[in-house]
């Protein structure tokens, strides 16, 4: 079974999975939100029907000082929505203070072009995203 990761943004969501041992992430892109949470959700559709999937992770995006953030509560309402329509599927949030800036970095050390960033930023985050989540389960 594998572990799905999503960063959930205003314009895109990037998307992460695992392998099916949970051992190493790989990003599987990017969703255009167009102002639709119901374009992700059939993405995800197909993503499951895809993969055996047990587990979504998404980013929480807190505010730095641990509150939850105007886009936190967005959020919040997304996961609703996951859970309601995935019932059978663990549902999980993550902390994702400066997952966007580490996806960044990541960017600048291999010198992607920066017209390319905007398109693959949120990939990455989710990527972190997941990879926190398998570390913090390995800690257990």
């Amino acid at each position: 079974m594998r572990i799905l990761g999503i960063d959930y943004g205003e314009t895109r969501v990037g998307i992460a999975i695992t392998d099916s041992l949970n051992i190493t992430v790989q990003g599987l892109g990017t969703i255009q939100r167009n102002n639709s949470d119901k374009v992700i959700l059939r993405k995800l559709d197909e993503i499951l029907e895809k993969y055996e999937v047990d587990t979504i992770v998404v980013g929480m995006p807190l505010n730095m000082n641990g509150t939850i953030s105007e886009r936190a509560k967005i959020t919040q309402e997304f996961v609703h929505k996951l859970k309601c329509k995935y019932n059978k599927i663990k549902i999980e949030t993550i902390d994702e203070r400066l997952t966007t800036v580490a996806a960044h970095k990541t960017m600048n050390l291999l010198d992607i072009n920066k017209h390319k960033k905007k398109n693959i930023v949120d990939t990455i985050s989710a990527e972190y995203i997941l990879e926190t989540y398998l570390n913090k389960i390995k800690n257990i």
